[in-house]
C-alpha cells in the first residue's frame, strides 16, 4: 500500500518530505477516521449522544469557518440554503442517529454497516439514473453488501436485544441519509472554497442537533457532574483529531493524489473500528462478523472499482466519523 500511494504522486512530488507527509496523511483518515466509532462510544456514556455531536461539529464547524473566513470566504444566500440542506441529511440525520445508536451498538458493527455508505449511494445513482452505469461488478457488489447487512443486523449480539436492533437500523437509516447527501452536494449550490464548504454544514447541523437535543429533553437530563473524564476525552477526540486534524489531511490528500486512491480509506476504516473496539473495549467479533465484515469491504471494493465517479472535497463519516 506505502508503494501503491507514493507511486500515485507526480515526479515533482517524490522528495522525502512530501512522500512522509503524504503517508501521514494517509495513516491520519485510515486510523483517526477508523477510530472515531469507539469515541462517539466513549462520548456518549455519559454525554446524550445529540448533545455529543451538535457540540462536536458546532466546535469544529467553528474553527474551520474561522479558516475560510480568513481567507477571505464570505457566505451568499444560496449557499446558506444549501448547507442548512446538506447540514440536515449529513449531520442531524446522518451523525445524529450514529451517536445515538452507539449506546446501544458496538462501535465495531457501527463501523461496519456505516462502510456500506458507497453501496446505498450505488443503488440510489442507479434508481436515479444519474449516468453511472450498471455493471456486473455494481450488482455482484450490491449483492454481497445485502448480504453483510443481513449478517451484522442477525448477529445475536443485535437481534438479542429490541435496543439495539433499533440502532442497528437507525445507523443504516443514516446511512442512506448521508448517501442521499453525497448524491445531493453535486447539484447544490455549495461554497467553492473547501475548507467552507466543509465548514457550513457543520455548522448548520450543528445547530439543527442541538435544536433536535432541547427539543427531546437532552440538556434537561443531562448531568455534568456525572459526566466521566474518558466521555470528556472522546469528545475532545472526536473534535480535534476526527474533525480538524483527519479533514485537514483529507482536503490536503485531494490537491495531490487520485480520489480513487484516496477512498481507499473505506476500506480500512471498519477493520480499523473493529480491532480497536475489541482490544480496548472488549467489543466481542464472532466469526458471523467477519465474515459480514469481509462482505462489506469487497462489496465497497465492487462498487468502488465500477464506478466512474470523484468524491467531492466534503467532510465523509467514516465515515467520517466517522464517523
Amino acid at each position: 500500500m506505502v508503494k501503491k500511494i507514493t507511486s500515485r504522486l507526480g515526479a515533482g512530488n517524490t522528495d522525502g518530505m512530501t512522500r512522509l507527509l503524504v503517508l501521514l496523511a494517509f495513516g491520519a483518515i485510515y486510523i483517526i477516521w477508523g477510530s472515531t466509532y469507539l469515541a462517539i462510544r466513549y462520548a456518549v456514556e455519559t454525554i446524550p449522544p445529540l448533545i455529543t455531536a451538535g457540540v462536536r461539529h458546532l466546535i469544529a464547524g467553528s474553527v474551520l469557518f474561522a479558516w475560510a473566513w480568513m481567507r477571505g470566504y464570505r457566505p451568499t444566500r444560496r449557499e446558506l440554503i444549501s448547507s442548512t440542506v446538506l447540514g440536515a441529511l449529513f449531520f442531524l440525520i446522518g451523525h445524529g442517529s450514529l451517536h445515538w445508536a452507539e449506546t446501544t451498538v458496538a462501535s465495531g458493527l457501527a463501523a461496519l454497516l456505516v462502510a456500506t455508505e458507497p453501496m446505498w449511494i450505488a443503488m440510489l445513482s442507479l434508481v436515479w439514473s444519474d449516468g453511472r452505469r450498471t455493471t456486473v461488478t455494481t450488482v455482484f457488489g450490491l449483492l454481497l453488501g445485502f448480504v453483510g447487512v443481513a449478517l451484522l443486523t442477525t448477529d445475536q449480539g443485535i437481534s438479542g436485544t429490541s435496543s439495539s436492533m433499533l440502532g442497528a437500523f437507525a445507523i443504516i437509516l443514516g446511512t442512506l441519509s448521508w448517501s442521499l447527501g453525497m448524491i445531493y452536494s453535486k447539484r447544490a449550490a455549495l461554497p467553492s472554497d473547501a475548507i467552507a464548504r466543509t465548514a457550513m454544514p457543520l455548522l448548520t447541523g450543528s445547530a439543527m442537533l442541538l435544536i433536535s437535543a432541547l427539543a427531546t429533553g437532552e440538556f434537561a437530563s443531562l448531568n455534568v457532574a456525572a459526566v466521566t473524564a474518558k466521555s470528556l476525552l472522546g469528545l475532545g477526540y472526536l473534535i480535534v483529531f476526527g474533525s480538524i486534524v483527519a479533514f485537514t489531511a483529507y482536503t490536503w490528500l485531494l490537491e495531490r493524489c487520485s480520489a480513487t486512491l484516496i477512498a481507499t480509506h473505506t476500506y480500512v476504516n471498519p477493520i480499523v473500528a473493529v480491532l480497536l473496539g475489541w482490544m480496548l473495549a472488549g467489543e466481542p467479533v464472532s466469526s458471523r462478523i467477519v465474515v459480514a465484515g469481509a462482505f462489506v469491504v469487497v462489496s465497497v471494493f465492487c462498487v468502488s472499482l465500477s464506478g466512474e465517479e470523484k468524491r467531492e472535497p466534503i467532510v465523509q463519516r467514516a465515515a467520517e466519523d466517522a464517523a
